[in-house]
């Protein structure tokens, strides 16, 4: 069984991500599993009519790496119903970016992910940028993960979950005070 945070629970996935082998090949998609699934972006390019047509929207997700384009998932919205975005090793954050152009400039309301190298450092990070559900590594305490949601008492910035900065309300807030 398998667990990822999922607005802030931990619950169990009931996703499996399609990976490359070890070669780089991708899997024949005839070869796929019967369960919901989550594929690899140039799996998804060169296979969808076959994909759209052997499953359900919900039985469906893309994962992203992070030198794909995001915009080019845009016109297949209402194929899938996660995607998902990969970080391959910590320090790449590329993905966090992606995240923001999905949610932000694209307008995706579906389920967006974080797979990959994903660490309690980065989780509260990637849910600023739109992420809503989190596959944390494996040899990871996936309950310790949720501790990152409540790190941070004030939040200078703006970001996909509050897009005004503390300056901003702060003066609103005197604003409405008089002062």
């Amino acid at each position: 069984m398998t667990l990822i945070i999922k607005n802030r629970a931990v619950v169990e996935d009931s996703f499996v991500v399609i990976r490359a082998a070890e070669d780089g090949v991708l899997p024949a998609v005839d070869a796929l599993p019967a369960d919901k699934i989550i594929v690899p972006f140039a799996l998804w390019k060169e296979h969808k009519s076959a994909l759209v047509a052997s499953r359900s929207k919900e039985d469906l997700g893309v994962w992203l790496a992070p030198d794909d384009e995001p915009a080019d998932i845009v016109p297949d919205f209402g194929n899938v119903s996660v995607i998902a975005v990969d970080f391959p090793v910590f320090r790449d954050g590329r993905g966090f970016s992606i995240g923001r152009l999905l949610r932000e400039r694209y307008d995706w309301t579906g389920e967006l992910r974080a797979i990959g190298d994903v660490l309690r450092d980065q989780v509260f990070f990637h849910y600023r940028c739109g992420f809503d559900a989190f596959a944390v590594r494996a040899d990871k305490d996936i309950n310790d993960a949720l501790n990152a949601f409540t790190e941070f008492s004030e939040l200078y910035q703006g970001a996909n979950d509050n897009p005004e900065p503390l300056f901003r309300r702060r003066a609103a807030v005197n604003a409405a005070l008089g002062a």
